[in-house]
């Protein structure tokens, strides 16, 4: 065995002379092969420090060039899975990571060998630390880099953000893929690079192709947006996956994500982009495929009061159902929540037939106490859904919609119009009389 590393090390040393004449003659292409010539002895001979103690060796040689550095990494990285074991693979996965560092020549290999690392420490169950190494990385500046490989990489950084509880910097990395990345025509893409343009690189082969990317952002954005029950967002991600050309042409894929559309467009508070987005499944006719769910939009839609309690005994066995089978964000908080939406369309549906009703008749329209119906009410007060005053002595409610100044300068200046219309009318048919009444004197 000595024999051996001294017959590597006089190997490696003609070979270092060899680089440093090729390099001292600016030849790429020979300091290129030197390096990889090293590289590969030290693998040959399984001499995994020599070769790591090498590749920081040759990466700090003077004026050493920056095509033989790049050859060198992705040389070596490609040893990285036929390392004996996990310690020289991490090892060398850091080795080749200082080296690269601040090295714009290299900065996609660097952003795959953190990839790399990140990996091994998830798999170790170090999250937090898998989290932090990712974050280092912006990939969102390199050049070079494939589009794919960056959304790719970004999405790892949303997960691993989101699997340890940040999600304050998840949506902050979130926002660095704009989605309208997800509906560009890749096929009206293929440039060719201009002159002194960075040649854009290749997506590795395990990089996803853009659609299946579209599905794992908003599948993360998902999780984002279930830390906090934001119902419409929700709904709105399992739209964007729904119109994926993949699920939409397959049955047994689209029926569940439709499901979940239904049950989140019911559980988010009304407002224009819910109304427009409710309108527009109603519409889908995939819809009557699912019939129960038909049902419980167009209950929503129609101007009626709905009784919670023969909703709710209708579809407690679906909301179970989605509960159990499909997980997602449907937990106790979402039964409450889907009372408190049906008990705001009654109270929405009373306001648009009465202008003034007694407290008690409309607590018994809702099925509620006096106290609870009092407190929903106020609550859409607040909330600026509903205008609505309360005479609390005499028990009434009056919902007078209140106008803002424009609004009463408009009416205003309609009534004017009207009565000068009327004004204008008025002196004509004096006019008209007193010429009549003249001409009947003269003859």
């Amino acid at each position: 065995m000595e024999g051996d590393s001294t017959n590597l090390d006089a190997q490696i040393e003609s070979l270092l002379n060899v680089e440093k004449q090729m390099r001292l003659a600016s030849d790429v292409a020979g300091t290129r092969k030197a390096v990889i010539d090293i590289v590969e002895l030290c693998y040959k001979a399984g001499a995994w420090k020599t070769l790591n103690d090498q590749i920081v060796l040759l990466s700090k040689r003077r004026g050493q060039l920056k095509q033989a550095i790049t050859a060198m990494v992705q040389k070596a990285m490609e040893y990285i899975d036929l390392t004996p074991d996990m310690d020289t693979r991490i090892e060398l996965i850091k080795t080749l990571g200082s080296v690269s560092a601040g090295k714009i020549y290299v900065e996609i290999e660097r952003a795959r060998l953190i990839k790399r690392l990140a990996k091994i420490k998830e798999e170790q169950g170090k999250i937090e630390e898998a989290a932090d190494l990712m974050q280092e990385v912006a990939v969102e500046t390199f050049g070079s880099m494939a589009k794919t490989e960056k959304i790719a990489f970004i999405l790892e950084q949303v997960r691993l953000c989101l699997d340890r509880q940040d999600y304050v910097r998840a949506q902050i990395l979130s926002r660095k893929i704009s989605t309208r990345v997800f509906d560009a025509d890749p096929s009206k893409e293929k440039k060719k690079p201009k002159e002194g343009d960075n040649i854009v690189q290749d997506a590795p082969a395990e990089i996803p192709s853009l659609l299946e990317l579209k599905r794992i952002y908003y599948e993360l954005m998902i999780r984002y947006y279930s830390h906090n029950n934001d119902y419409l967002e929700i709904c709105r991600c399992y739209k964007a996956i729904y119109d994926i050309p993949a699920i939409k042409e397959d049955p047994a894929k689209w029926t569940p994500i439709l499901r979940k559309i239904c049950w989140y467009l019911v559980l988010a508070p009304c407002d224009p982009m819910q109304s427009s987005l409710l309108n527009s499944t109603l519409e889908d006719k995939n819809l009557s495929e699912i019939p129960n769910f038909r049902l419980l939009l167009k209950q929503l839609v129609t101007m009626e009061v709905i009784q919670w309690t023969s909703l709710w005994t209708f579809f407690k066995e679906e909301y179970e159902n989605e509960k159990n089978l499909h997980g997602g964000a449907l937990g106790d908080k979402a039964a409450e929540d889907l009372k408190l939406r049906v008990i705001e369309h009654n109270i929405l549906v009373v306001s648009k037939y009465y202008s003034r009703i007694t407290l008690k008749r409309l607590a018994s329209l809702l099925c509620l106490s006096l106290q609870e119906a009092e407190k929903h009410l106020s609550d859409m007060v607040n909330s600026k859904s509903l205008i609505a005053k309360i005479d609390r002595p005499m028990g009434v409610v009056s919902f007078s919609t209140a106008q803002d100044s424009n609004g009463i300068l408009n009416s205003w200046a309609t009534n004017l119009e009207k009565l000068l219309d009327l004004v204008e009318k008025s002196c004509h048919q004096i006019h008209k009389e007193t010429m009549i009444h003249k001409a009947v004197l003269k003859a």
